[in-house]
């Protein structure tokens, strides 16, 4: 009775063991198998000199915004108020000019003024003269006749050469005033020349201002994106340059799997699709929903770390599904099964 016993059990759990194989032999393999990925951003300082403040951590979770570190912006505070200083005085030699610009102007008019009064002056005494001529003349003819005394002839040749001499004085001091008004219009020339470099100077050190203005607001840096901190470069206190990587952050909320389909079954693949990625979360396997966001429109080997080398030489296409990632439970570099619904 006991041989027999034992042999009814072990023919039990043979029977099992057929049952599992079979089950195993069932179990269907993955569409894809795929890794983990996440845009990473690389944050890097815009501005050189000593790191004053950086308490930035691997692994914290910064929002968009935020202030992660500071540039000692010293220098840079100085130069801006060298550069207001010489914007402040070029603000002030245009005003200087522009006073220059109206004295000088005000002269200019002035002697236009008296060089066209003596240009009517001039006129005035031209008339004078040509009757004097007349009546010179008139005296001449009758004194040849005796009709005239010679203290009148010597009386209209006297009035003849005073009125000759003062139209000559007038013709040259039209002349002399031409000549300032003409020196007075080169003074205001010149003059409005110095204004415009004087503004230029004033527009170039306002551009100055404004690019260190611009500078020292890039000594505090931010964050560009919401996400968690990957790795961090520098320690506070370190002299960084400008352009130099501080940390590295990626969006964990909502990760990317890159996965690799054949041919045939690119045909089902479409945008949008549904997806379940699949992971091994310890003794169990925990299964999240994507959905295909990208697909390769170029084949290519299938990438190495798949190591038949059957497998090595097919032509695959990649493809992207994006997966919400709540709870953290995809890490980058994560290998990950795929199927397509």
């Amino acid at each position: 009775m006991r041989l027999k016993a034992q042999g009814s059990r072990l023919n039990t759990l043979a029977v099992v063991a057929a049952l599992a194989l079979v089950s195993c032999s069932r179990e269907e393999a993955p569409d894809a198998y795929g890794n983990v990925e996440a845009t990473e951003v690389v944050v890097s300082s815009e501005v050189g000199g000593q790191l004053t403040t950086f308490p930035v951590e691997e692994g914290q979770t910064l929002a968009a915004g935020d202030k992660v570190g500071t540039v000692d912006p010293t220098q840079l505070t100085l130069q801006r108020s060298q550069l207001v200083a010489q914007r402040d005085a070029a603000a002030s030699r245009v005003g200087e000019v522009d006073r220059q610009v109206a004295v000088v102007s005000a002269q200019r008019d002035a002697l236009q003024a008296q060089h066209d009064g003596a240009v009517a002056q001039r006129s005035a005494l031209q008339s004078q003269l040509e009757i004097a001529k007349r009546n010179h003349g008139r005296m001449q003819r009758l004194f040849a006749q005796q009709a005239a005394t010679s203290q009148q002839l010597d009386q209209a040749e006297r009035d003849d050469r005073v009125l000759q001499d003062q139209v000559k004085a007038q013709d040259e001091q039209i002349e002399a005033q031409k000549r300032q008004v003409a020196a007075q219009t080169s003074q205001i020339a010149a003059t409005e020349q110095q204004q415009r470099t004087a503004k230029t100077q004033v527009v170039a050190a306002e551009a100055q201002v404004a690019q260190l203005d611009d500078r020292i607001r890039r000594s505090t840096v931010s964050n560009p994106s919401s996400g968690t901190v990957l790795v961090t470069y520098v320690k506070p206190g370190e002299i960084v340059q400008a352009g130099q990587a501080l940390y590295t952050i990626a969006d964990m909320r909502n990760v990317d799997v890159r996965a690799y389909v054949s041919q045939p079954q690119l045909a089902g693949v479409t945008l949008g699709k549904q997806a379940r990625v699949t992971l091994d979360n310890g003794d169990s396997r925990q299964t999240l929903t994507g959905t295909v966001t990208w697909i390769s429109t170029q084949a290519e080997f299938t990438p190495t770390p798949i190591q038949t080398r059957d497998e090595r030489a097919d032509l695959v296409y990649a493809v992207k599904i994006r997966v919400a990632n709540e709870n953290g439970v995809l890490k980058i570099g994560m290998p990950v099964d795929v199927d397509f619904q």
